[in-house]
């Protein structure tokens, strides 16, 4: 077996993987980073999912390594695309012009500036990034992780050993292996004080997962997929809470629980938000000169919602199992849009929308991993709860955080759960990243850099998003780095108000923002 060693090892790629692999090799350390799929960034790239982002991403309330990651792929467009010169004018272009983000775009483009972000430390030899590697083992000892095994599809195993453990995967899977206390699913109102917790906890109630694809429009052509194998089963199915079968255009409204009506298309007459194809619109052809490329959107619509089952803490099995179910979930979309659905001009079927997998850079035209919504988070120096940041709960702002290692803003949103619940979509405060949901209860040298960090069910809904994910992992990243140079252990460096600052400095100074202005709930 294959043995490698480094300062730092971050045990899966995904967007806070990356921001963590950043910071610590700005900071002079050595990294090890593996990843399951073969292309770094998670949600940005892997799972094809455009940044959900707050209002004010384009003045504040982003890390710098954040905003030039936005920078660097607006300069993409600029310097390789045929821009119009209005398009090529705008300082916040937004490629796509999809009004979820204000920078919706390609995932390969995400992919290739991140790669481009790492190159400088592939020339100094001070990372390594093992792509196609999963961790299936680990080596402890007392509150010390030691190494962690990896595997590869062929069977190949390299163990990588490091002074520090980072866990980016999507789904927490060091955790376990590692003997980290953790928790999955939702706790009980006893457990965490929280108004909207359940009163039972229950780890298998768990957000739904998402297959996400790409499409583009050819009109008056045939681009109709194959019937996928689990079509009548979906073609037939409707969850007790939800208004219609998944497959159609009634929806459940997050907020109220309204039945809403959704189309593909633009409506006259119809508010746009109605239109499930401008939503995340990856490539806007009236930004580029004419007849560059057709119109491309992204697909991560309640449709795809698969919430027939967990895959955390259920055997590899089960696991599969619903993974196969979510992706037979986004291909039965596919076909009954191509085929069936209701068109707003009338009639029925749209085959003219062609399935895209070269953009998510794969065979089949799904993504290369689900969007995964919820992980296993570690029991925390300090877990984030509701009553820390609901607009509901706090209307005077978010709960100060002396330790604040960063910043963040999204609504708690829950997608309906693999407990058949609905949505849970309440308002938030602007908030911080507390330095002690960082540092688990035990173990003293592995670090949350994603999902998986002390937040609850509840508040997970709010932490998830790119943004706040990217400053989890970057803080993660800068805080062992830092954790070597002081040698020092997390918990001390948070439990001293001198080392304390000094960190807190540190982050500043790398452009890191601990605390938001007065701002309004979203």
């Amino acid at each position: 077996m294959r043995e490698l060693n480094a300062d730092i090892a971050i045990i899966g790629g995904s967007t806070g993987g990356v921001a963590a692999a950043l910071a610590a090799l700005r900071a002079g350390k050595s990294v090890i980073m593996s990843e399951e799929t073969d292309w770094i960034g998670g949600q940005f790239t892997s799972q094809a999912v455009p940044p959900d982002e707050h209002h004010w991403v384009e003045q504040f309330g982003c890390t710098r390594s954040y905003r030039r990651l936005r920078d660097d792929i607006r300069r993409f467009y600029r310097d390789y695309y045929p821009l119009t010169p209005q398009a090529r004018s705008n300082l916040t272009l937004n490629p796509g012009g999809g009004w979820v983000s204000k920078l919706c775009h390609e995932p390969r483009i995400s992919h290739l500036v991140l790669n481009a972000h790492l190159q400088p430390f592939f020339a100094t030899g001070k990372l390594q990034i093992l792509l196609g590697f999963r961790p299936i083992a680990a080596q402890s000892d007392g509150d010390f992780v030691r190494a962690v095994t990896l595997q590869n599809e062929a069977g190949d195993q390299i163990t990588v050993s490091a002074a520090y453990f980072l866990d980016a995967t999507e789904l927490g899977e060091v955790l376990p292996l590692a003997g980290v206390e953790s928790v999955v699913g939702a706790e009980s109102r006893d457990q965490t004080g929280e108004p909207s917790a359940l009163d039972v906890a229950d780890p298998h109630d768990q957000q739904a997962i998402s297959y996400c694809f790409a499409l583009s429009l050819h009109p008056g052509e045939n681009h109709v997929i194959e019937k996928p194998r689990d079509y009548d089963f979906w073609h037939n199915y409707k969850a007790d809470f939800w208004p219609d079968r998944n497959l159609g255009w009634l929806q459940s409204h997050p907020i109220t629980l309204e039945t809403r009506q959704r189309t593909l298309f633009p409506m006259q007459g119809r508010d746009n938000w109605e239109a499930l194809w401008p939503y995340r619109q990856i490539l806007r052809p009236e930004h580029f000169q004419e007849g560059f490329a057709p119109s491309l959107t992204l697909v991560n619509w309640p449709q795809i919602d698969y919430w027939l089952g967990p895959i955390v803490d259920v055997s590899p099995e089960e696991a599969q199992k619903h993974l196969e179910g979510a992706r037979q979930l986004s291909f039965s979309l596919i076909y009954w849009m191509q085929t069936e659905a209701p068109r707003h001009d009338g009639g029925e079927g749209y085959p003219e929308i062609r399935l895209r997998p070269d953009v998510t850079g794969t065979l089949d035209g799904m993504a290369k991993y689900p969007y995964i919504r919820e992980s296993r988070r570690i029991l925390a120096e300090f877990t984030v709860a509701e009553q820390h940041v609901s607009s509901d709960l706090r209307p005077e702002g978010a709960q100060k955080f002396e330790d604040s290692v960063g910043v963040g803003c999204y609504r708690i949103d829950l997608h309906p759960t693999t407990a058949l619940k609905n949505y849970l979509d309440v308002g938030s405060q602007p908030f911080q990243i507390p330095l002690g949901s960082l540092i688990p209860q035990r173990v003293e040298n592995l670090l949350p850099a994603c999902k998986n960090l002390g937040v609850t069910h509840i508040t997970n809904g709010c932490y998830r998003l790119h943004p706040v994910e990217w400053n989890i992992g970057e803080a993660a990243g800068a805080l062992a780095a830092f954790c070597l140079d002081e040698k020092l252990a997390p918990r001390a460096v948070r439990n001293s108000a001198e080392k304390l600052k000094a960190f807190q400095k540190r982050l500043e100074s790398d452009g890191v923002e601990l605390d938001w202005p007065q701002l309004h709930a979203v």
